[in-house]
Parts: C-alpha cells; structure tokens; sequence
C-alpha cells in the first residue's frame, strides 16, 4: 500500500503514526494491498482556500476528502485492468489541518494526535464513499470510524 504523507502546515506532526493509521483503516476496511493515498498536511490560510473554493463554505475547516477513482465494496478497489486482475486505485487525497484540529481537540478535552487520528480516518472512510448527511449514513460511518479507531488503539497500547 502506497500512502504518502507530506506536511505543509508548518506544524509539527506524527507523519509515521498517520502513515500507520492510514494504513491500518484501509487494511480494515479490506481496501487492495497496493491502493494509492495522499494525506496532506496544510496550514489554515491553504485550508481556506481549499475550503472555499470545493466547498463553497468561508473560513478553514479540519479535513477535506477529494476521492480520485470510484472504489466498490467488496474488494475496494478500482476495477480490473486488462487481464482481469484487480486494479489497485488511486483512492485520492485526504487534506488536514493540524491548527483547526489542535482547536477541536482543547474544546473537546483530548490531544492534537488523537483529533487528528479521528480526522484522518474520518477522511478515509469519505474517500471510501461513506457520508453523513442522512441518520442511517451518519450511523453507519461514525459507528465504523469509532470501530477502527478503537481497534488502532488497542493495537498501540492505548
């Protein structure tokens, strides 16, 4: 599994320990071994941007999801390529922004790391199609986000 981290945000952050998150939510999710992410770090004034621009909403939010290849359950993945095989997917770009989350995480009494764990996987599972418009979605979605995240810190000790 391909998952690249890059920190724009001028903040200091667990690139590794995302890295693992991410992969432990996608490998939860039984997304193919060789998918594609892009997780993005960025600071308040590119989040804005971003923000406003796909958006249409003013001022910086905590995580953007912009899915690049449509994935179907099952074997999450792309399709197939010409043989037949599985292709992989690009599943996309997940946009955080550590100061907006850092905020999230005082008002609701736990660290910058865990908001942003929380974040990342939540910007997973969009990619992955999940939503929270409707009730049932919102069940389903923070129900298997809460899932994942507790299984990933079972696994780390926490």
């Amino acid at each position: 599994m391909s998952i690249e981290v890059l920190n724009e945000s001028g903040v200091p952050v667990g690139e590794k320990d995302l890295a693992d998150l991410a992969r432990h939510v996608l490998d939860g999710m039984r997304v193919h071994p060789l998918a594609e992410l892009s997780i993005l770090l960025v600071d308040e004034a590119a989040m804005t941007e971003l923000h406003e621009k796909w958006m249409d909403e003013p001022g910086p939010t905590d995580v953007l999801s912009f899915p690049m290849d449509e994935l179907r359950p099952g074997h999450m993945s792309g399709g197939t390529d010409e043989e037949g095989e599985a292709d992989p997917g690009l599943l996309g770009d997940v946009v955080l922004c550590p100061s907006v989350a850092e905020r999230q995480a005082r008002e609701a009494g736990h660290g910058t790391e865990d908001e942003l764990e929380l974040l990342c996987a939540h910007g997973i599972l969009h990619l992955l199609g999940y939503d929270h418009a409707e009730p049932d979605e919102h069940k389903e979605m923070f129900g298997l986000q809460a899932e994942l995240l507790a299984s990933w810190r079972e696994k780390r000790g926490r």
